[in-house]
């Protein structure tokens, strides 16, 4: 029906039709007319926790023939692996770094991936054969600086609760997962996930151009466990003009995970892949696994997560609910460190997870996460590890850069499917 090629014509005359996925998706709902022929473009993203992200990066660390090679390299604490190329006598190290590697409990590599993106001052220190070689760099003295994704945006991902007695720490909960029954823990983005809206993959393939994080990126090919069933992809983009506000660290009860972004462009190339754009959360199936086995055994839809509740809550706080706790759990265990009661709310660290909303007692902290009906019990949503209103965000960043003209679609070199 339509090709790239024609819809690339479009925004470069400033005449495409180009839409967010949330704007698409309340048309819909809305009953408004919309065609293959009169939409051109919908963007689409997720953000969410994506263990699967990783950093390559080249750092000059010492002048020529200062040392051989490094055996081990730290980034503030955490762990690097130096290689593959040993960069022999040439004082520079490359290294890869993981984004659940961790210094310690509360900093890790996605903490260190959005503090680089800052341009805050990184501490590195080298091994070498024969000394320590010690050096402060920032993102301006890198050399090279790419993520890559092993996987990442799942279409969508499931719900995990606690069947049992007791509490069980988990990459899932701020503070272990409380039971039976007693709260859920969610991940995915719903009806505005790229995967879900291009599930047959007619528009997504290696070498599409997409965002990561803000910046221009690509897909790579797919990832690590992906299926016909759960596909998920790989993809790679330049830290440099990364934005930090949709990446970082967020703080489980098990270990730092790793927050990251990406917004997809969808052309509507035929009547098919509009079809399937009309996708609601009420039709994205959320599986709902048992925490100790992380095996599904019920079912519901992400319209319990994400229609008619709170997509930001970081604006809910009450001080005059606020009684002063000797220890305040949401200071404690707010996974990205957003709220201080001595300096309030950070709203470019809140993840909008709501966490906060039931680990103060008091209720000091408002927000409505929504409840998923488990059998006979109505189990309350406690922590979000999507931020569907992040998303939302970077899908109209990549709207107005496509309509500015700054972002041209691509045709994959290779599909998927």
């Amino acid at each position: 029906m339509k090709r790239i090629g024609e819809i690339n014509d479009k925004i470069r005359k400033g005449e495409a039709i180009v839409l967010t996925a949330e704007e698409f998706k309340q048309m819909v709902r809305n009953e408004e007319t919309a065609t293959a022929e009169s939409v051109d473009v919908v963007t689409c993203a997720t953000c969410a926790i994506m263990s699967g992200t990783a950093a390559i990066l080249s750092i000059p660390v010492a002048e020529r023939n200062e040392f051989e090679r490094a055996d081990e390299v730290w980034l503030n604490g955490i762990p690097a692996f130096p290689g593959p190329c040993p960069n022999e006598r040439l004082g520079i190290v490359d290294v890869f770094v993981y984004g659940t590697a961790r210094a310690n409990n509360l900093y890790g590599g996605g903490h260190l991936f959005r503090e680089i993106v800052e341009g805050e001052q990184i501490e590195v220190k080298v091994k070498t054969n024969d000394r320590i070689i010690e050096r402060k760099v920032s993102k301006e003295d890198l050399l090279f600086a790419r993520m890559i994704t092993t996987r990442s945006a799942f279409k969508n991902y499931m719900a995990f609760v606690n069947p049992e007695e007791g509490e069980v720490g988990s990459i899932f909960s701020v503070s272990g997962l409380k039971g039976p029954y007693k709260e859920i823990s969610v991940t995915g983005s719903g009806e505005i996930n790229p995967l879900e809206n291009d599930p047959l993959l007619k528009t997504i393939g290696i070498g599409t151009r997409i965002m990561v994080n803000g910046a221009t990126g690509y897909v790579i090919g797919e990832g690590t466990r992906s299926s016909e069933e759960k596909p998920n992809l790989s993809v790679t983009a330049d830290m440099y003009k990364m934005d930090a506000e949709f990446m970082g660290g967020f703080i489980t009860s098990k270990s730092p995970e790793c927050i990251t972004s990406i917004a997809v462009p969808v052309p509507v190339i035929s009547e098919e892949v509009f079809s399937n754009l009309k996708i609601m959360d009420e039709e994205v199936k959320l599986p709902i696994a048992d925490i100790h086995d992380r095996i599904p055994f019920v079912e519901s839809n992400y319209a319990a997560v994400w229609q008619n509740t709170d997509l930001e809550i970081q604006f809910d706080f009450d001080a005059h609910k606020c009684v002063q706790c000797d220890v305040c759990d949401v200071e404690k265990y707010c996974p990205t460190t957003a709220f201080s009661r001595s300096k309030g709310f950070d709203e470019h660290r809140c993840f909008n997870c709501g966490a906060c909303v039931y680990l103060c007692t008091e209720g000091a902290f408002r927000g409505n996460l929504g409840r998923i009906k488990i059998q006979d019990k109505d189990v309350p949503i406690t922590l979000r590890q999507s931020n569907r209103s992040k998303a939302n965000e970077l899908a109209r960043k990549l709207k107005n850069q496509i309509i500015e003209k700054e972002f041209l679609l691509t045709e994959p070199v290779d599909y998927l499917r």
